[in-house]
């Protein structure tokens, strides 16, 4: 599936969102927890709701994000 370059914002908070909040929700999960043996269980379960406050999360702060690095980045 090829998605069209003024959808591109959606498929980047997608991704990220969903890579992120996976890495986020198994360290804190592991953090929190420790190695227990449902560990996989609640992670995912964490992983699930943390992707759906990520998604929409990076779709809002997304364009502020842009701003404030286009203002720290100095441009060739």
């Amino acid at each position: 599936m090829i998605i069209p370059a003024k959808h591109q914002h959606i498929a980047f908070a997608f991704f990220m969102s969903f890579i992120m909040s996976a890495i986020m929700s198994f360290v804190i999960s592991i953090i929190n927890l420790g190695w227990v043996d449902d560990l996989l269980s609640i992670w995912f379960h964490a992983w699930v709701m943390a992707f759906v406050v990520a998604f929409p999360v990076i779709l809002l702060v997304g364009p502020l994000v842009r701003k404030l690095v286009s203002w720290v980045v100095k441009q060739p």
